[in-house]
């Protein structure tokens, strides 16, 4: 056991590069970018990263990204008032705005 923080017989978590991430969502289309950030940071902040799930739904008005996470993860991903959840919002429509296109994000339950 190299890493004193390491649990024996624990793997450690993967290391996810988030450049990465992007640069092979931008590969597969518009729109994609925001959806990869949105996994990424989801992913990130939650204890069950395999119970993420994004249902995109696109629309006139711009893409609607709707998270689904564990329920005891909800609150991770909410954060007190908000914040975290308005944070996320940020970050993604960011991405978004940069693609050129509109994208929001509804974190439903």
């Amino acid at each position: 056991m190299s890493d004193p923080t390491e649990l024996e017989g624990e793997p450690s978590a993967p290391t996810l590069d988030p450049a990465a991430a992007v640069s092979a969502a931008a590969a597969t289309g518009r729109g994609s970018v925001p959806l990869a950030v949105l996994n990424f940071v989801a992913r990130q902040i939650v204890d069950e990263p395999e119970a993420v799930r994004i249902d995109v739904d696109e629309g006139p008005g711009g893409t609607v990204l709707r998270l689904h996470v564990a329920g005891d993860d909800m609150g991770k991903v909410i954060g007190k008032r908000g914040r975290v959840a308005q944070s996320i919002r940020t970050v993604v429509r960011a991405a978004g705005a940069r693609e050129g296109i509109s994208v929001s994000v509804d974190i439903v339950d």
